[in-house]
């Protein structure tokens, strides 16, 4: 009789296939942290790296935030090094960073985190970057672009795949079933303290709100999970409609790019509002940021197409009114 794969694994293994997260000869780099998360998807990577055919390398950023931070570098070291896997190390002072950017530390580590993933998949001529996202962090996600006041695409929350790039084999398991795993496995993760400190929205949403809400209902974690992916079937929908939409009334040059709003007058309103999102997205390589009050008031903008109007969205990007056409414009 075959042996009974693990619940976790079986899940990991799974996920994986649904979503055609890896093919053979892949090359993955692996953000590792050393937390419950990521010590799981390194070894669950690890284990199955001959049966998916692939090769692993791990990146892992030390933020120097924690005095104790510096163990868990070592620890991952550590860790790769019984796996015989490639460890690629970074240290950057976080906290120090984000004040000279005058931007969160959230927000200065996650963009140290990603370009250094990307830096050693460019190194290592890596196709796939791993990240070790559950359900319970899809969860919190979501609710957190809620109470930021998102549309349709908020509520996508995390997914599988991004981008083609970037995979995440855990997101349909559970924090508590990841942290059983480490245990069962014995793999004495590093536990970030920072996590149990209400100084970040996450943690708020993650330590007061997301416990309360499973008072009401504790299978809310599943359930936001499948409201994900019932939410990003039906975008992916629109997307196709707006994709469409935007070659035939936009155009792109020198920077900018230009929508007739003639044409743009004539659309339904959660059409005019996801081809503004389209065009943020390729103008500026992401719509990270943009909340549901930025789209409005573009709407609002080329409804009173009168003269020359324009705003700031952020320091990235411009939006005018010129000429009979709606501009985005990237700011270098």
């Amino acid at each position: 009789m075959a042996k009974r794969l693990d619940k976790l694994e079986q899940n990991f293994l799974d996920t994986i296939k649904e979503n055609n997260l890896i093919n053979k000869g892949d090359v993955i780099v692996v953000g590792v942290s050393g937390g419950p998360d990521s010590i799981t998807l390194l070894t669950c990577l690890n284990k199955y790296k001959e049966y998916l055919g692939i090769t692993v390398i791990c990146a892992h950023v030390n933020h120097l935030i924690r005095v104790d931070s510096t163990e868990d570098e070592q620890y991952v070291e550590n860790m790769c090094e019984k796996m015989g896997i490639k460890c690629y190390v970074k240290r950057e002072n976080i906290e120090e960073l984000a004040k000279e950017q005058k931007k969160g530390t959230e927000e200065v580590g996650r963009k140290i985190r990603y370009d250094f993933f990307d830096e050693i998949a460019k190194k290592e001529n890596a196709n796939k970057i791993a990240i070790a996202h559950n359900m319970n962090d899809n969860a919190e996600t979501m609710l957190l672009n809620i109470i930021r006041g998102t549309g349709m695409q908020g509520l996508e929350g995390i997914q599988a795949e991004e981008y083609g790039k970037y995979i995440r084999p855990l997101i349909n398991c559970a924090r508590e079933e990841i942290e059983e795993y480490c245990e069962k496995n014995n793999l004495q993760p590093r536990i970030d303290s920072t996590n149990k400190e209400n100084i970040y929205k996450r943690n708020i949403v993650r330590n007061k709100i997301l416990p309360q809400m499973k008072e009401i209902n504790p299978n809310i974690v599943e359930n936001l999970s499948r409201l994900s992916k019932i939410i990003k079937s039906e975008n992916s929908y629109i997307k196709n409609e707006v994709k469409n939409i935007y070659n035939r009334i936009a155009t792109l040059s020198l920077g900018k790019i230009e929508i007739d709003i003639h044409e743009f007058q004539k659309l339904e309103l959660s059409l005019k509002q996801n081809l503004i999102l389209y065009a943020i997205n390729q103008i500026a390589g992401s719509t990270r940021n943009i909340e549901k009050i930025n789209i409005d008031d573009i709407i609002k903008m080329s409804e009173r197409n009168v003269g020359k109007k324009y705003m700031l969205i952020n320091k990235n990007l411009k939006v005018l009114i010129e000429n009979k056409k709606i501009i985005f414009v990237a700011l270098t």
